[in-house]
């Protein structure tokens, strides 16, 4: 049945907290030592999922105005969920969810959701010019469990069948949010109830659809005889009912019961490795969400489901694990090569590449990240030098204004301050890990001998490596750096952190037209896929085309390349600028000396103020911008 065209395609309404999952695998959850904090709560982790999958999604929910509020409102944005509907409230606090994986069929968790803010949603927070706008509703079983929560969903649900759009039940049984189990049972999922049974039966009647595990179907239908609670259910609902049947897949029902489950309309499944159940509910229901909204014939609309709900059991956390649609489509078509999918190098470079955040379609990053070339200035010293980078930074500050597409480029050990204030500012922060002119490449001590400094690491920083390598690099020196290089990368996807790949050939031998793209080539082939490149520029329009097929032949999803500096003078950047502006692939430039060169040589001298610093750096900064955005606009093909 065809909608009318509305702003948006899905509405969740209900619980929002903040998941800490317990990163030791196999081991009581009394024994975690660390943990991975994500967005959580069914009708969160579904707003997430079907944005992923392409739909225009939003979510009525309350957050505390506090850390964790923000980082659900900021993280939901960075998803691209809308949160009109996201409320702050000024008394409660977020819910926080511990969960653990202990084996394959246990998966223990703690909610803390003692009086906290989603539960003090509100007739008063539902807005019928939200409501409105949306073609569907999808109300999970937590929210209808406490009168004041219960009338905010039924509100909803008032105004979306008013407005003409289609609503969903999830089931979402948890005993312990009931108040029928205790807060040490949040991993179970049925204890009978008949003041629960009833409840839920007295609103069934409102949704078109109603979604559910045979658990979930036993509460919800009063009895633990399946094809029974699916009778009771259609008994006081029209609703398209599905029921979720675990590694069986699960199966649609339009019209009446039959005598088995098999009987009714099923997708095909996947055989995958469970490794976490959590969260596997609302994969699939985003998958289901999406079939359901484009009409799709049940058969297809559970082939999506069963896919992300595959997805979900194969990956940590909840909302981390589902899929783009790009990744949807590319497993869909390809189907499984690998039961772990987490283990599917393919399909997890798909799935961190398409669910990266935040777009940079512009670059104009000023790079200070240079050790050895401030420590060689006369009257350098470790403070003065990151007294200075404090002043590169308010350089760069003052010509972002608060605008998209600026960054820099900042190391830790002589730039600590500086970077760490760069931090929450809408910059693009690159963080250099190489030890200055290192060859064959060595590491920043701070790293450690295993790359675990790396753990301490903010989100936001983007590992940047420089390795001089050329073609012709004897087989020793290249498998060193190589090895080196792949350590490096897998220690930064292990902690969810982008990586930037500098390479500079020009130092160690003869360039020509081929020599970066062979390079490039060659990382892709020993599995380096950096989600930036860094390369030196190319006066040659065939090697820029050339480095360009290597990249793309090899990831599609590449967030794109930035230009270096090498402190060429302004007017052989403008030129090399001009060049590499034709190429939609190059996003911008990473420049430093041409910048902060002078002002630092007179700064180290005492010859100018703080001020006067800042001033010039700015004026070079701001200029090479513009020098960058003309050669944008000029080129045949602008971003």
């Amino acid at each position: 049945m065809a909608q009318p065209q509305k702003p948006l395609d899905v509405i969740t309404i209900g619980r929002s907290s903040v998941d800490l999952y317990g990163t030791q695998v196999g081991g009581r959850l009394e024994d975690m030592a660390s943990f991975e904090k994500y967005i959580g709560g069914s009708p969160t982790n579904m707003a997430a999922g079907t944005a992923r999958l392409g739909l225009r999604s939003a979510l009525i929910t309350r957050v505390g105005n506090e850390h964790m509020g923000r980082f659900i409102r900021e993280e939901l944005a960075r998803e691209g969920v809308d949160t009109r509907g996201v409320k702050t409230d000024p008394e409660r606090l977020t819910a926080l969810v511990l969960l653990g994986i202990r084996d394959e069929h246990s998966f223990p968790l703690i909610f803390y959701r003692e009086n906290c803010a989603d539960m003090a949603l509100c007739e008063d927070d539902i807005e019928e010019s939200l409501i409105g706008e949306t073609r569907s509703l999808v109300a999970t079983g937590t929210h209808l469990s406490h009168p004041k929560t219960e009338a905010a969903v039924l509100k909803a649900l008032r105004l979306a069948r008013a407005h003409g759009a289609r609503t969903a039940l999830d089931i979402d049984y948890r005993p312990n949010l009931w108040g029928v189990a205790g807060h040490g049972d949040g991993e179970s999922r049925f204890v009978e109830s008949a003041r629960v049974t009833a409840k839920l039966q007295s609103h069934l009647h409102l949704f078109d659809l109603i979604v559910g595990t045979e658990e979930e179907f036993h509460i919800a239908g009063g009895t633990t005889d399946t094809i029974a609670a699916l009778r009771a259910v259609r008994a006081v609902s029209g609703a398209v009912i599905v029921c979720k049947r675990g590694a069986a897949g699960a199966v649609a029902f339009t019209d009446d019961i039959p005598e088995t489950l098999d009987m009714g309309e099923a997708g095909p499944g996947f055989a995958v490795e469970v490794f976490n159940v959590l969260g596997a509910g609302d994969g699939f229901m985003s998958g289901l969400i999406k079939g359901w909204l484009e009409d799709a014939s049940w058969s297809r609309a559970l082939e999506y489901a069963n896919a992300c709900g595959a997805f979900a059991v194969s990956r940590h956390g909840c909302t981390p694990a589902y899929p783009s649609l790009q990744e949807l489509d590319f497993f869909l078509a390809r189907g499984v090569v690998e039961p772990a999918l987490r283990k599917d190098r393919q399909l997890e470079q798909i799935h961190w590449s398409t669910n990266r955040h935040k777009s940079w379609p512009t670059m104009r990053v000023f790079a200070f990240d240079h050790r050895m070339q401030l420590e060689d200035m006369a009257g350098a010293t470790p403070n003065k030098i990151g007294a200075f980078k404090q002043l590169c930074l308010r350089a760069v500050l003052d010509v972002q204004a608060g605008q998209a597409g600026y960054g820099i480029l900042c190391d830790n050990r002589l730039g600590r301050d500086a970077l760490q204030a760069a931090s929450g500012t809408g910059l693009w922060i690159g963080r250099p890990v190489e030890w200055p002119g290192s060859r064959p490449l060595a590491f920043e001590p701070e790293l450690g001998p295993d790359l675990g400094g790396l753990g301490e690491w903010p989100l936001e920083n983007v590992v940047k490596v420089l390795c001089f390598c050329h073609p012709g690099d004897d087989a020793a020196l290249r498998k060193d750096q190589e090895t080196s290089l792949q350590r490096l990368f897998s220690a930064a996807r292990r902690n969810r952190l982008e990586f930037l790949l500098e390479i500079i050939p020009s130092k160690v031998g003869s360039v020509d037209d081929d020599t970066t793209a062979k390079l490039i080539r060659r990382f892709y082939e020993i599995g380096i896929y950096p989600d930036w490149w860094k390369l030196e520029p190319m006066a040659s329009r065939a090697a820029w085309e050339k480095t360009c097929a290597a990249i793309t032949d090899h990831d599609p999803y590449v967030r794109g390349i930035v230009v270096l500096g090498l402190d060429a003078p302004e007017a052989e950047l403008r030129q090399s600028f001009a060049v590499a502006a034709e190429f939609d692939l190059v996003k911008g430039f990473a420049v430093g000396r041409t910048i902060f060169g002078a002002a630092a040589r007179a700064w180290f001298a005492d010859k100018i103020d703080d001020d006067q610093a800042v001033a010039q750096m700015r004026e070079n900064y701001a200029r090479l911008c513009q020098i960058w955005d003309a050669a944008r606009a000029a080129s045949s093909h602008p971003a």
